[in-house]
């Protein structure tokens, strides 16, 4: 042996002494370090709870979502924050019901100052960026102009690449979108149609181009390359399956897709062809978006979250009949009966998600904020109302706390306020004032027989929650008193 090889040889048997048995409790008193997963939270437009296959769709082929859930966990019993647009993504974005968030239904007067965050709400982006989350907003917005305190790069984005006023997210082949705050100019030409809102003045395209669906994943997917060793959260507010409003009322179909797909051939009109295309083509890039992910190798550290900002429309022209987009549930987008907010959701999460598994959780938009905080290791913010599902995303049932009841108001039609509690759900319309309804969503989840008179107690007790989650804001108010019973 060469005096080498003995030197080496020495310290050999010292470092292994130095990792011997004896030694690892203080090994053991480092610091865990934890790691942040990639978030990517994908929302539906007006996409129901039926709308899908794994939640009873027959007729529309859904097959990536489905192998989603097989891969996943679905959700029976998730729900949006409200019934139409802006308020439910402002209850997403706050972790606020509908009783405290600023933004309590699509705005009402030119100035959308109604419709925008403000400087003092807090946005989940806004909470993640404290523990170093990048993130990116693609798709349609709805809660700020780009002058207005809630415009995204405002708000805790760092990436915005899409749609600000929904309105001008109606058109699938729009003039423009935006680029941060630039105006990316489309080569689509649009022809303007019906009044304004909020300083812009909707419509349909005569020269149709390059599809506004087409493009959000595309800039998806090129953000999650740039943002790939994270953590990042990409919210993707898509817009499909909404119906281009301005489009129905000018040439009778609302349902705008570049081609109709496996359903070109049947028998069937055009905006039912094009409703279900538009459903069909959103699945196939969903599962464009898992296939990424598998292939730059970061699934294992990526929560992606599916749903719908509300239930179905019947605003392209189709037939809802054909589709049954509701499912078992009665109502459609601006019911606050369970086909109105009970949306469609599904968790995959490669490793940590228990593939194939179906949870009865009652879950709401609201309870985002809290489940990616803590898997963030973020502060939750003071006055929201959300609780973590992380325990249910984990399979730990046991742990999962649950709210003592879900709650929503509806400024629209009249106006209405419904709450869940238990299996027990109650709506009143009008606000304040009105008959309260009672249901049995355990043996009644279509909503069909109207228990109030033979329960009275459980009716005051749904009003006592309506009337406690209900703050008054200065923007929204209905004619009518609060009734204390």
């Amino acid at each position: 042996m060469t005096i080498f090889a003995g030197v080496l040889a020495t310290l050999l048997v010292l470092a292994c002494g130095v990792c011997s048995a004896d030694e690892q409790p203080d090994a053991i008193e480092q610091p865990l370090v934890v790691t942040q997963p990639n978030m990517i939270f994908i929302m539906a437009d007006d996409l129901g709870y039926g709308d899908v296959g794994c939640f009873g769709q027959k007729v529309i082929a859904t097959p990536r979502l489905d192998q989603m859930a097989n891969e996943g966990m679905k959700f029976t019993q998730f729900y949006a924050g409200n019934t139409v647009c802006a308020p439910s993504r402002s209850v997403l974005l706050t972790g606020q019901h509908m009783g405290h968030t600023h933004v309590r239904g699509n705005a009402n007067s030119d100035t959308m100052l109604e419709q925008s965050l403000r400087a003092q709400d807090t946005t989940i982006a806004e909470v993640l960026k404290t523990v170093g989350y990048t993130n990116g907003l693609v798709g349609k917005w709805g809660l700020g102009e780009v002058h207005q305190p809630g415009f995204p790069l405002r708000k805790g984005f760092d990436r915005f690449f899409g749609y600000l006023n929904q309105v001008h997210a109606h058109n699938y082949y729009p003039a423009f979108v935006w680029d941060n705050a630039d105006k990316k100019t489309l080569a689509n030409v649009v022809e303007e149609s019906g009044g304004s809102y909020g300083g812009f003045r909707g419509g349909a395209a005569t020269k149709r181009l390059e599809y506004s669906h087409d493009l959000f994943v595309d800039e998806a997917i090129k953000f999650i390359d740039v943002n790939r060793k994270g953590p990042f959260f990409l919210y993707l507010p898509l817009t499909i399956p909404h119906a281009n409003n301005e489009g129905t009322r000018m040439n009778g179909n609302g349902a705008e897709v570049p081609d109709y797909g496996i359903y070109a051939n049947k028998d069937w009109p055009d905006p039912d062809k094009g409703q279900a295309a538009m459903i069909t083509r959103m699945d196939s890039d969903v599962g464009r978006i898992l296939d990424h992910l598998k292939a730059a190798g970061v699934d294992g550290n990526t929560l992606v979250f599916f749903t719908s900002d509300n239930g179905p429309h019947n605003e392209a022209g189709h037939q809802l009949s054909r589709f049954n987009p509701s499912g078992p549930l009665r109502g459609t987008k601006r019911a606050l009966f369970e086909g109105g907010i009970r949306v469609p959701a599904i968790a995959w999460w490669p490793g940590t998600v228990k593939a194939g598994t179906t949870t009865d959780h009652v879950g709401y938009f609201g309870d985002w904020m809290a489940t990616a905080a803590e898997l963030a290791g973020a502060k939750l913010p003071e006055n929201v109302d959300s609780i973590s599902f992380v325990p249910t995303l984990k399979g730990e049932s046991r742990q999962q706390r649950k709210h003592e009841y879900l709650y929503w108001e509806f400024y629209e039609q009249g106006s209405r306020q419904a709450v869940r509690f238990g299996d027990w759900k109650a709506i009143r319309q009008p606000m304040f004032s009105g008959t309260m309804a009672l249901y049995d969503l355990k043996n009644d989840v279509s909503e069909t027989r109207n228990l109030a008179s033979e329960n009275p107690d459980l009716v005051d007790a749904a009003a006592r929650m309506m009337n406690e989650a209900h703050a008054p804001h200065p923007a929204w108010k209905v004619r009518g008193r609060i009734r204390r019973r």
